[in-house]
């Protein structure tokens, strides 16, 4: 059975908000960058890729199921942050609404009777529960240390040995 033009279209959306997340984590790096907090800025690039993994995840499910996709503008994010600590506050808000959006394609995906769908989104489902505890982590860890030199240094470190999914090109 086809995919129904509205919960392809419901999809195709999400598409772009898998995309906008990507955007949005590389905006966060530059930000990161710009104050010298390159693991910070490595784990958001990280972030970035998986977000568009999970975007061309949904590409794929789509096509599979006899849909089309189609791409939308994608919404330029913001660029500066306060601090570390309001970056990582504006990822976990941004996770949560993800978890909504995702929330609503399987509630669509039930009232469709799409069962694929709905089987296919539950992965979705999981990841969203690693991808807020995540962000929360960091945030509670932010909070802990403060604007205290040391403990920010000591957290950037860290955070820079998270493994990307691939290399990001050096310019070299």
């Amino acid at each position: 059975m086809a995919i129904s033009k509205k919960m392809e279209k419901a999809l195709n959306a999400q598409i772009n908000a898998e995309m906008y997340s990507s955007y949005l984590y590389l905006s966060m790096a530059s930000d990161l960058n710009s104050k010298a907090l390159d693991g910070f800025s490595s784990w958001m690039k990280t972030q970035a890729q998986e977000e568009l993994y999970h975007a061309m995840k949904l590409y794929d499910f789509v096509l599979e199921r006899g849909g089309s996709v189609v791409l939308d503008t994608i919404e330029a994010p913001q660029t500066e942050w306060k601090s570390p600590l309001a970056i990582f506050q504006g990822a976990y808000k941004h996770e949560l609404l993800v978890t909504s959006l995702i929330n609503n394609l399987v509630d669509l995906a039930i009232k469709e009777k799409d069962h694929a769908t709905n089987n296919f989104l539950q992965w979705y489902v999981k990841e969203q529960v690693e991808e807020e505890a995540s962000a929360d982590e960091i945030v509670q860890k932010l909070k802990l240390i403060g604007s205290q030199g040391n403990g920010i240094f000591m957290l950037d470190k860290e955070m820079g040995a998270r493994a990307p999914l691939f290399a990001f090109p050096t310019g070299e």
